[in-house]
């Protein structure tokens, strides 16, 4: 029989990858052995040692300086985090940041909190 996994524990689950984003340091991120990242539809997360090594060191992460405090929601087996980032580069004082809306499946049963699909919608926008 499976245990209770706490709206708690499945919130820290996806803070810890969102504060990965920024920090580059995925070691510790719940991910299940099969997670998926799908953003507009299109993979980009194959498996969970593939986000990890992403986070860890992948150009398309590399760029992010920082990410705001994320409001999240749950709904059954979802968390819906909600967040902006800024990326590192700049022009003429100016940086791209992004409006991020992901839904992570972390099911509320089982052993722990793990990742086990990320859905991401992204909003570029320019900010000073």
């Amino acid at each position: 029989m499976s245990a209770a996994v706490s709206d708690a524990e499945r919130i820290a689950a996806a803070r810890s990858y969102i504060e990965a984003l920024a920090s580059h340091q995925a070691d510790d991120v719940p991910f299940a052995p099969g997670c998926e990242r799908i953003e507009f539809g299109v993979k980009t997360g194959f498996s969970g040692s593939h986000l990890r090594r992403s986070l860890n060191g992948g150009p398309q992460y590399r760029v992010i300086e920082s990410v705001s405090a994320p409001e999240f929601t749950v709904s059954g087996d979802e968390v819906r985090a909600k967040f902006e980032l800024k990326t590192k580069p700049s022009l003429a004082g100016r940086k791209v940041g992004a409006r991020v809306d992901e839904v992570f499946l972390i099911p509320a049963s089982g052993e722990a909190a793990q990742i086990h699909h990320i859905r991401a919608k992204v909003r570029p926008f320019i900010t000073r």
